[in-house]
C-alpha cells in the first residue's frame, strides 16, 4: 500500500518547522548570524546572536562573508 505525503500539509510542515527553529536556535546560539526569507514580508533578513535583525540584499558572485549588504536595521520584536 502506497502513503501519499502531502509535503505541503500539517504533517510535513510540523517537524519542518521545528527542525528550521532548533537549526536556527543553535546556530545563534553559537554566536553564527542567521540568513533566511521572512514568510511575511518577503524580506531577506540576517539575525545576530544578540537579537538585532537586518534587511540584507544579497551580490551575487561576491565572496562568502561579502555577499549581502545590509539596508536597514528592523525594529525588535514584540515580546
Amino acid at each position: 500500500m502506497r502513503v501519499k505525503l502531502d509535503i505541503f500539509g500539517d504533517e510535513f510542515n510540523r517537524p519542518a518547522e521545528g527542525a528550521w527553529d532548533r537549526a536556527r536556535d543553535e546556530a545563534l546560539a553559537r554566536g553564527a548570524p542567521v540568513f533566511y526569507q521572512e514568510d511575511e514580508t518577503g524580506l531577506e533578513i540576517m539575525e545576530q546572536s544578540d537579537g538585532r535583525r537586518f534587511e540584507i540584499r544579497f551580490i551575487s558572485g561576491a565572496p562568502r562573508g561579502e555577499n549581502y549588504k545590509i539596508l536597514r536595521e528592523l525594529p525588535a520584536r514584540a515580546a
